[in-house]
């Protein structure tokens, strides 16, 4: 049995979990609603203010289902009550982050700045603190959306092993190589 799958969702104070007849999971918190297609091979219910899956056999699809939709119920009510919060270092010279609205305006050494329109489930914040490098900030209660949208600013100008500038996560570790040496 999966250990992740049989392990049960407790639903917290200010969230309400509704399981349609087309096994559609809602989940309405403070932060917003999230909804989740499970599939039919797995069963949900909701007992005694947990949510409770089970699966029909042990077939190799039905146990990576059982521990999958679990995991997303689970990030689904951890995202509307407490929320999701991905930082974003930008290193390099002249590297910059604007932020307007839903408009992240990034300066990342090419010819021209780089305009992300994010969508509206996103609060995004851009930091320069003196002597420090750019910070972006994404907040959401999504998750699967969060780290999507960070992975794809990450992809603008991947952080690269030799000086290792680029835009990288806060506390991302880059491993760093040793560049061409004078023979001779």
């Amino acid at each position: 049995m999966s250990r992740i799958g049989k392990a049960p969702v407790t639903i917290t104070n200010g969230v309400e979990v509704s399981i349609d007849a087309n096994n559609v999971v809602t989940v309405k918190g403070p932060k917003g609603t999230l909804t989740q297609e499970v599939d039919s091979a797995i069963e949900v219910k909701i007992e005694e203010g947990e949510v409770v899956l089970s699966r029909p056999s042990d077939l190799k699809d039905h146990r990576a289902k059982h521990g999958l939709y679990r995991s997303l119920i689970f990030n689904m009510i951890e995202g509307v009550t407490i929320g999701y919060k991905k930082e974003l270092e930008l290193v390099g010279v002249g590297y910059r982050a604007k932020s307007a609205g839903q408009v992240l305006e990034l300066a990342l050494g090419y010819s021209h700045p780089i305009v992300i329109e994010l969508p509206k489930e996103i609060k995004v914040t851009a930091e320069t603190k003196k002597g420090s490098n750019p910070e972006v900030v994404l907040e959401s209660h999504d998750k699967q959306l969060i780290g999507q949208v960070a992975a794809k600013i990450r992809s603008l100008r991947k952080p690269e092993p030799y000086k290792g500038k680029g835009v990288r996560f806060k506390g991302e570790f880059i491993r760093r190589k040793a560049g061409k040496s004078a023979s001779k």
